[in-house]
């Protein structure tokens, strides 16, 4: 009696059992429930992050290495981004895809690859700036998204839909308060503290000879051209925190000057109109250092008051992602959404 209530159970919920899977009528279930998908994608300087956007929460995510298949030129990278988004679909039509991608960082570079995507695919699908990808994730209609991490930039759209950029200019020549900015300015920093006479034993000084093998600082600028791009020389900004918290000066002016670099990148959206309260931080520098995060907040507060709020990104950008692709699915005139499937329930 008790398997035959089970059972029954089983079957008004929906639920198949034992009996379904052996007969293999769940895998046709399955095959026909999967039948449209709306997509999210987060295409970062390091890793591009893929989700398929379930109802209730559940998703399918696939995370690989950006390098794999981005080199730079369009000819040969969106191929490789319609392979990847083919394969990530296993069968199913996308209904909706939605894309934020570093690099994207004005409405001429998004429509770029936004265009041949649209064709391929033939259903709604939008590209933005990964930054974009922060307010929705956590929740928000609209606020400035801004990037610390690999690069620095801050991103937001105006009344009207249109998109303003500030900062993106790359490490050799900006992305102040990112972690290869950061350490350029370390560099600077150490290369002032010498010239005027400063001991070697300042902790920055000694933690980026370290960092660098260097025996002497007069070689810190060589080493640091020498690691040639933002991913390899980014990785050594753990060691200006070190150093902070071991009590250098120079560190924690190059923290502070960072914070207010991030923050006049707002001072800048803020001129060109845009009207939001709300900022989201993300990227990968600034979520796992505090002092840079508290400097930037109490810069905030200093410069804009109650009229700026800042949050920092605690949820996968793709979420912002999927939340997009929902409403291309809900705007288009495509099939709605009707998946259940076996994958996992991921937040």
């Amino acid at each position: 009696m008790m398997k035959k209530t089970i059972f029954r159970r089983r079957k008004k919920s929906g639920i198949p059992s034992a009996r379904d899977w052996d007969r293999g009528r769940w895998a046709r279930m399955r095959t026909a429930m999967t039948r449209w998908v709306p997509i999210g994608v987060d295409i970062g300087g390091t890793k591009t992050h893929l989700r398929s956007c379930l109802e209730q929460g559940m998703g399918r995510d696939l995370v690989v290495r950006t390098s794999e298949w981005r080199c730079g030129a369009y000819d040969h990278d969106i191929p490789g981004l319609i392979a990847l988004i083919s394969g990530f679909a296993d069968g199913a039509t996308p209904n909706g895809i939605a894309i934020g991608s570093h690099g994207c960082d004005d409405e001429a570079e998004c429509a770029i690859l936004q265009k041949p995507l649209s064709n391929h695919f033939a259903c709604p699908l939008r590209v933005v700036n990964d930054a974009e990808l922060f307010p929705l994730a956590m929740g928000l209609s609209s606020g400035i998204g801004v990037v610390a991490g690999t690069g620095s930039i801050a991103v937001a759209r105006d009344q009207k839909g249109r998109m303003h950029v500030a900062g993106g200019w790359g490490w050799a020549i900006g992305d102040e308060g990112s972690a290869p900015g950061l350490v350029r300015e370390a560099g600077r920093a150490v290369r002032r503290h010498i010239d005027l006479g400063g001991a070697r034993s300042e902790p920055l000084v000694e933690a980026l000879c370290e960092a660098f093998g260097l025996n002497s600082p007069t070689n810190i600028g060589t080493a640091i051209a020498k690691e040639g791009g933002a991913s390899a020389l980014g990785r050594h900004a753990p060691v200006i925190f070190y150093a902070a918290n071991e009590g250098s000066s120079l560190a924690k002016r190059v923290i502070d000057e960072g914070a207010a670099a991030l923050t006049q990148l707002v001072h800048h959206l803020k001129l060109a109109g845009v009207s939001d309260k709300d900022v989201v931080v993300g990227g990968g520098v600034i979520l796992a250092q505090p002092l840079l995060a508290n400097a930037f907040s109490h810069q905030i507060s200093d410069r804009f008051g109650a009229t700026v709020a800042v949050t920092f990104l605690d949820k996968p950008p793709v979420l912002g992602a999927c939340v997009l692709a929902r409403q291309l699915c809900s705007a288009g005139d495509g099939p709605e959404t009707s998946i259940v499937s076996q994958h996992m329930d991921i937040q």
